[in-house]
């Protein structure tokens, strides 16, 4: 048995003293995903476990997928999109913690038969919203299809499965995205060249035939021969059943064009009369709202000691390094992490003087996270950073940085030359540089 599975009376499983573990919701071919109860919340409940065998991953080299995956899930927080709450690992599986989405696939209301056109456009506008969102942070999700798509109890929908999406650094020098993947039926035509794509726009070809596919109840590109299907798709060759409405028709007909240049953009669907009613963007998190709303996010939290990162064993273990970068939003930039050997009491002592330091407010300081917003209105309002502490070993902590609003630019500027100036003396190492101790 695992290191930190246990078997209760009556068979039942518990994972880190913390998730009950159900019944089986699905498998694939290197994980299964299970209902689970979380013991410590106030009330019950539940969330989707995905449990990973790390041997077959390592068998398969899919380790960087994993991370990417991981990492893809973190950054993108949306109401649409599918949560991740937490991440640890034992010596021979990882184990993912997920909102658990009960209503189940878009595809099986589909499956029944095609949408009313006005819970098409809510589903789609959702979709768009979600998508919008992803690519806003610089993620291509490159698998969008109605299997991906999950409801709420609420009938909301919730994007899900980025295990064959792109990030900023995946683009070679061109600055283009090359690896063929994706859903024959649903993958854009440029996709299927050799040739470099856009992520998004491919992303938009995707929306388009999910788009006709919950009005018609059927794709728009259909053949038993895979080789003619994919002749249909360059050639954007498909037909309207006559009970699309026109309006309907002109945005599919703007989404699902060969020539992604030409293909609409987001911007441009917001403008489209069809899709604009009664449309409502997600009301943004507000930075007072940010503790509520991260409490049981990602971080296993406790009154006595700061956040166990219990992902650390999952990258020593399957990577080389001591190397956090891939499960942290703001990892992969250099100054936004640093590793610490003073205590977390310390630190946190230590971040509150920098924010006043630096003449910002402290919004919230609670737990062992604290957010600081600047006095100046920026290009894009005032700067706020948030910065959270996560114990990975019994004398090592790591402090992440990540703006919560802001200019990027500014932020930098901040993490240069106010941060890394005055925690020069709690500070170990920052993360992509090498210790100067032992």
């Amino acid at each position: 048995m695992d290191q930190d599975t246990e078997t209760l009376a009556g068979g039942r499983t518990v994972i880190f003293s913390k998730y009950e573990m159900g019944r089986l919701l699905g498998r694939g071919t290197f994980a299964k995903v299970y209902l689970a109860r979380n013991l410590q919340a106030p009330s019950d409940q539940n969330v989707a476990v995905k449990v990973i065998a790390k041997d077959r991953v390592r068998e398969a080299a899919l380790i960087e997928q994993i991370k990417r995956e991981i990492a893809v899930m973190r950054l993108v927080r949306h109401p649409n999109v599918v949560g991740i709450r937490e991440v640890m690992a034992t010596k021979n599986k990882i184990f993912v913690v997920m909102d658990y989405v009960r209503g189940g696939e878009l595809f099986a209301r589909v499956a029944r038969g095609r949408l009313r056109e006005d819970s098409a456009r809510k589903f789609f506008q959702q979709l768009i919203g979600a998508v919008d969102y992803c690519h806003s942070r610089g993620v291509s999700h490159r698998d969008l299809k109605p299997e991906n798509l999950l409801l709420d109890d609420d009938g909301n929908l919730k994007v899900s499965d980025f295990g064959l999406s792109a990030l900023p650094e995946h683009h070679r020098n061109d600055g283009l995205l090359h690896t063929r993947c994706g859903t024959p039926a649903y993958v854009a035509p440029e996709v299927l060249r050799k040739k470099g794509y856009d992520g998004a726009a491919a992303d938009l070809w995707s929306c388009g035939v999910i788009l006709y596919v919950l009005l018609a109840g059927f794709l728009p590109f259909q053949d038993s021969n895979v080789m003619k299907m994919y002749t249909k798709i360059f050639k954007a060759d498909f037909r309207f059943p006559p009970w699309i409405s026109p309006e309907a028709r002109r945005l599919i007909s703007r989404l699902l064009v060969p020539d992604p240049g030409k293909r609409i953009s987001i911007p441009g669907i917001l403008r489209v009369p069809w899709f604009s009613k009664g449309f409502a963007r997600p009301v943004p998190v507000s930075p007072q709202e940010v503790p509520d709303l991260d409490e049981d996010l990602v971080v296993v939290r406790s009154k006595s000691a700061p956040p166990f990162y219990n992902a650390f064993e999952f990258i020593s273990s399957m990577s080389s390094g001591f190397d956090l970068s891939s499960l942290f939003e703001t990892g992969r930039k250099t100054g936004s992490m640093f590793t610490s050997r003073c205590s977390s009491s310390a630190i946190m002592e230590k971040l509150e003087w920098l924010a006043r330091k630096a003449n910002f407010r402290v919004m919230f300081s609670k737990g062992y996270k604290v957010m600081m917003q600047g006095a100046a209105e920026g290009r894009k309002g005032r700067l706020s950073v948030t910065a959270e502490i996560f114990e990975v070993a019994p004398e090592v902590v790591v402090v992440e940085f990540s703006k919560s609003a802001g200019d990027t630019l500014e932020y930098r500027r901040f993490c240069d030359e106010d941060v890394r100036p005055a925690l020069k003396d709690i500070v170990w190492s920052w993360q992509g540089e090498t210790s100067s101790e032992g």
